[in-house]
């Protein structure tokens, strides 16, 4: 338990024996606190399993170290969680029993013990009869940091069993940017940072600079809908806009290389993209890294559209990790036979394309399919990397390896809408993605 939690609860047991004479006045909370996840037990009101050392915890934090750096909002945040400095409030010492519930003939100023209208009691700092910082405790928890009357409102903290989150708060919810550290039972730790909203995690937005590692994906509509291919001028590629789906914060003018592309190659078991090995030779050419994706159909096996995909795309050393394309709607997988069914032919095609590229394939799915699906194969999400397709000013809160920002981005070189993604690191992660994930 963190020494500063354990002056805080001598205090608090101090205060409830000072104000036994009073004690008609202190109820019991009736508020069931600040919840930081719905998960979260609501017995222990310290903090006493957040554990820096904890191993999980440490991957989680190397996790996010190793995707952000000092360019990106709340970076020092996290640095100063991961030294051990959570956010300490030194305890008054001494405070004026008669303190407590509503007075008339005063203005309360320094340390005092105050009620709030749902019965938790506070001890703070008060001026001028408002009380401006100090400790509150409910029944799952302990808020330390700035009030606004007798509500969390600023700069603040909120330990509770298995849970911590530091940010800004207005009214009792999160409201703005934060950092938050959730440590279920399952030992499965999730750290969170970025912004909130009415009490709910938004995400992490983004600051898209010329350091970021951008990319496009193309298929055949990027050579024009006529019967007249349109070429596409590979010498000239650069990234204009990310696109008007989404706010995206922009610093400058969006003008970014395009550091990687990948290819359709082909769909279902028949479908071909007749301009893929051009396209794929020309990038190799003009030394931007390619990849190959397939359209997963629920017309066929996955084994029947694996040897499908291997017969018609090029696995060269250096390539891009291949594709899976993963966009049915709901009414499509009932017709494959449900989820499960689904899976196991997503699965099969994964084996067999691993098995001939050497390296695992990258699933790329939307935002609901996730929520709705993919939350359901804790496997899949352990063991296959994640492109998604998300059109937010927010990145999506999951361990990524590229973020589709957009379907409407323009590139110099290519006519029309083209898909613009970001790689979820900097340059070095992506030299060390490079290095280890591609094709051998």
């Amino acid at each position: 338990m963190p020494k500063i939690m354990k002056k805080t609860l001598l205090l608090m047991i101090s205060a409830m024996g000072a104000l036994m004479g009073v004690g008609h006045l202190v109820g019991t909370p009736a508020h069931a606190g600040m919840r930081l996840s719905e998960s979260l037990a609501a017995t222990a009101p310290l903090p006493d399993t957040i554990r820096i050392s904890d191993p999980n915890i440490l991957e989680e934090l190397k996790y996010y170290f190793d995707r952000h750096n000092v360019q990106d909002e709340g970076y020092e945040m996290v640095v100063a969680f991961a030294d051990g400095h959570r956010m300490a409030s030194e305890p008054v010492r001494h405070f004026r029993v008669r303190n407590v519930g509503t007075w008339n003939d005063y203005r309360r100023n320094g340390a005092s013990v105050v009620l709030d209208s749902l019965g938790r009691t506070v001890i703070g700092l008060c001026r001028d009869d408002s009380l401006v910082t100090g400790v509150r405790a409910d029944s799952i928890g302990i808020y330390i940091g700035d009030f606004s009357h007798t509500k969390a409102h600023g700069h603040g903290a909120y330990y509770a069993d298995k849970g911590y989150h530091e940010g800004h708060w207005e009214n009792d919810r999160r409201q703005g940017f934060g950092l938050q550290l959730l440590t279920p039972s399952d030992d499965t730790p999730r750290l969170r940072v970025g912004e909130w909203s009415k009490d709910k995690f938004q995400g992490e937005r983004m600051r898209y600079t010329s350091e970021r590692i951008y990319g496009i994906d193309i298929a055949r509509y990027q050579h024009g809908r006529g019967r007249r291919p349109v070429p596409i001028l590979w010498d000239k590629l650069r990234i204009t806009s990310i696109g008007k789906k989404g706010s995206h914060n922009v610093r400058g003018t969006a003008d970014y290389p395009v550091s990687f592309v990948y290819i359709k190659s082909t769909e279902g078991t028949s479908v071909r993209n007749k301009f893929y090995v051009n396209d794929y030779a020309q990038a190799r050419k003009h030394g931007i890294r390619a990849g190959a994706y397939h359209f997963f159909s629920v017309k066929s096996s996955g084994a029947a559209q694996a040897k499908h995909f291997i017969q018609n795309t090029l696995f060269r050393e250096g390539d891009l990790p291949p594709v899976l394309d993963i966009e049915p709607t709901d009414a499509q997988i009932r017709y494959m036979g449900g989820p499960e069914a689904m899976f196991s032919h997503i699965r099969t095609w994964l084996r067999d394309v691993e098995r001939r590229a050497k390296v695992k394939p990258i699933l790329y799915v939307n935002q609901m399919f996730v929520n709705k699906y993919l939350s359901a194969q804790p496997d899949l999400k352990r063991d296959y990397r994640i492109w998604i397709a998300r059109y937010s000013e927010y990145k999506p809160d999951l361990r990524l390896t590229y973020w589709q920002l957009c379907p409407d981005g323009r590139v110099a070189g290519i006519q029309g809408n083209v898909d613009i993604n970001v790689f979820n690191g900097y340059q070095r992660q992506f030299e060390e993605y490079l290095a280890e994930e591609t094709i051998r």
